[in-house]
């Protein structure tokens, strides 16, 4: 917002003793007839100064240097002021006297924001964030601190500071130092992004030092059990109930593609009677607090009913004994390596193969698939939606019959009329039949048995 009045005046400060020659610099700044004045913190000497341009006279170093120096204030003051328009903020004589003193530039700092992030998360934890979302940021800022005591041998950073350097150069730490991959990488850097656009937001910082960063994910294919390896899995005899459990849990979550910890609160209560009269697991999921109504296939029912009296059931009024995420994983590995399934064994790899094996390759549409997993957007289902070998040679096969098939023509003759032709032989057989006649009888039956067999392979080509 522009002013009404604006003037920038350098002026020697006067002395409690007037005899003092060496006084200060002053700068005094009036804006719509209001003043304010600060020190410049530079000395000079009055019978060296001439008040009517506001410099020091004569042509030495000492001379030049302070004139320069009052030069480059009006300079960045005028910059400023530039830069408050631009921004639509209203200009004003304490606004650019604070900012010659710079007061306008916050201190706060980037690990105190950091934490102060981290403490309102926790407060919210488990109304509004999941523990482990909390326990990220943590790690987050872990690594943050450790890089500015890394390379800049302090203890924060004032986020003045930031810049597109600063963010380079923690990438590069972390994919050296830390030995994080790509993606791990860019996870932490967002992290830290959400606190720098946190600030900004607050004003601490009027700058994105992100604008210029670009970082690229690595596209991992996450692939599904394939029918096959379930089977294996489904059908494995295992000498302990340890594994038997984890098994059946896994199971249960490759056909309702249940999330782990969706699985783990996963209550009796949760399950109902569907408008089918079939039961349905009717919820929200976790993690999004969207919800999710799925019908339960046989094995579903039945592990459900295999675990319906078991003492962590009853105790904890879930359906399922499930055991915790990190155990969960753990014994998966043991399982996959008595069963010989070549492909890692987690529990999120239960919901991608409800998504593919379950569903999609079953012919299910994506965006009813997109529903059971309570996804916003069937883009994050199509992530899911990785089509085994085996659809793809099905699909193929059908291709390839299909253009096979010869291609219609014309002179293949009229098929509604040669319809109507051997309804009414049929007619004349039937009549020949019953009247007895013997005459003719054979050879217009094989006349009519050619003509059947033309019609239908007419049929089966695709030509009617």
């Amino acid at each position: 917002m522009l002013e009404n009045s604006y003037g920038l005046t350098f002026f020697l400060k006067s002395p409690k003793k007037k005899s003092d020659m060496i006084r200060y610099i002053y700068v005094r700044v009036t804006v719509d007839g209001i003043p304010k004045e600060t020190s410049t913190k530079r000395k000079w000497d009055a019978r060296r100064w001439d008040q009517s341009f506001e410099r020091a006279t004569g042509s030495k170093e000492d001379a030049r240097g302070i004139n320069f120096f009052l030069d480059s204030l009006v300079t960045n003051i005028s910059n400023y002021k530039t830069g408050l328009i631009n921004e639509g903020k209203t200009i004003t004589s304490l606004r650019i006297i604070d900012f010659v003193k710079g007061n306008n530039s916050s201190k706060s700092k980037l690990l105190e924001e950091f934490q102060e992030h981290n403490d309102e998360m926790f407060a919210l934890v488990p109304q509004e964030y999941a523990k482990g979302t909390h326990t990220r940021f943590v790690t987050a800022r872990s690594h943050v601190e450790e890089f500015i005591l890394f390379k800049y041998q302090k203890d924060d950073l004032e986020f003045r500071e930031l810049n597109y350097e600063f963010i380079k150069d923690y990438e590069l730490y972390l994919k050296t130092i830390r030995k994080c991959a790509n993606n791990t990488t860019l996870k932490y850097i967002s992290n830290l992004k959400k606190i720098v656009l946190r600030a900004i937001a607050k004003e601490i910082i009027p700058k994105n030092p992100f604008t210029l960063f670009k970082g690229k994910q690595t596209k991992i294919k996450k692939k599904p059990l394939t029918k096959v390896e379930l089977h294996s899995l489904e059908n494995k005899e295992f000498s302990t109930d340890r594994l038997s459990t984890i098994r059946d849990v896994f199971v249960f979550q490759c056909y309702t593609g249940l999330a782990y910890i969706d699985a783990y609160q996963l209550k009796k209560i949760d399950i109902k009677e569907g408008s089918d009269g079939k039961l349905w697991i009717m919820s929200n999921r976790q993690k999004s607090k969207s919800s999710t109504d799925i019908p339960l296939l046989p094995k579903a029912l039945e592990i459900m009913e295999k675990y319906k009296d078991h003492p962590v059931c009853i105790s904890r009024g879930s359906v399922l004994p499930v055991k915790s995420n990190q155990k969960m994983n753990e014994y998966l590995k043991e399982i996959a390596s008595l069963c010989h399934i070549n492909n890692e064994l987690n529990t999120h790899k239960a919901r991608r193969t409800f998504a593919s094996t379950i569903t999609l390759n079953n012919g299910v549409p994506i965006h009813v698939v997109k529903e059971m997993l309570g996804h916003h957007s069937v883009r994050q289902t199509e992530d899911y939606a990785i089509t085994e070998q085996e659809t793809v040679s099905r699909e193929m096969l059908e291709l390839k019959d299909r253009l096979s098939l010869p291609l219609k023509k014309k002179d293949q003759g009229d098929y509604p009329d040669l319809l109507q032709q051997l309804e009414d032989e049929l007619a004349d057989l039937k009549q020949c039949h019953t009247a007895k006649e013997k005459s003719g009888f054979e050879e217009k039956f094989a006349q009519f048995e050619n003509k059947l067999k033309r019609f239908k392979e007419g049929a089966t080509s695709g030509l009617i």
